[in-house]
């Protein structure tokens, strides 16, 4: 019998990617057993890789576990995990998105030009993550005026008035992980002026 080498290797991940199922569904063995009507011993070779799959075998399984047939049998596909870097540019800023995916958290790269200093705070949902790389970066926030340098991070609801720019002595380089919600970074940065900042 002439076999293909790309259609066995599926067939040989099968057991296991029927088990990872099974255990998502938190359904034992004997359970599945049960609901199928196929034998426990049969599905657990079958798991281990001592019975070769068969559709006579996958379709029940795959009705029980209510997926599809293909997300037992086919491999998922991997694509490419290199993010093409694409600048644009908002007013003076260079913006490089880092994330592809459509959802949240959003992850960019900031290039901020010295001349980018003057604050115009506003607000909008959300909350906002800052990993400053290079310069020194300005950030008010409420009453706080801060100054952060390289890897001083910072994070914040972004329905409190806030800006961030240059502190116009030059560039400043940060990562942004803007999302609607998710675990809050540390904040860590210093304030520019006692008489400016917050309590603590």
């Amino acid at each position: 019998m002439v076999t293909h080498p790309a259609v066995d290797a599926a067939l040989g991940q099968v057991g296991a990617r029927l088990r990872q199922v099974r255990e998502k569904k938190n359904l034992s063995l004997g359970n599945l057993s049960r609901i199928t009507g196929i034998s426990k011993s049969t599905l657990s070779r079958l798991e281990t890789g001592q019975r070769k799959p068969s559709l006579e075998l996958l379709l029940p399984v795959a009705a029980a576990l209510g997926v599809p047939l293909d997300e037992i049998v086919v491999a998922p596909r991997i694509v490419d995990p290199r993010m093409p870097q694409k600048a644009q540019r908002a007013g003076g800023r260079v913006i490089i998105p880092l994330s592809r995916n459509q959802g949240e958290p959003k992850a960019y790269k900031l290039t901020i030009p010295a001349s980018e200093s003057s604050p115009s705070t506003r607000t909008h949902p959300g909350y906002e993550w800052l990993y400053v790389l290079s310069g020194r970066l300005r950030l008010i926030l409420g009453d706080y005026d801060l100054t952060l340098g390289p890897g001083e991070v910072a994070e914040f609801d972004t329905q409190q008035a806030h800006w961030f720019g240059s502190t116009g002595k030059g560039e400043v380089e940060i990562l942004s992980l803007f999302g609607g919600q998710g675990e809050r970074a540390h904040l860590r940065a210093r304030t520019s002026s006692p008489a400016t900042s917050g309590p603590p």
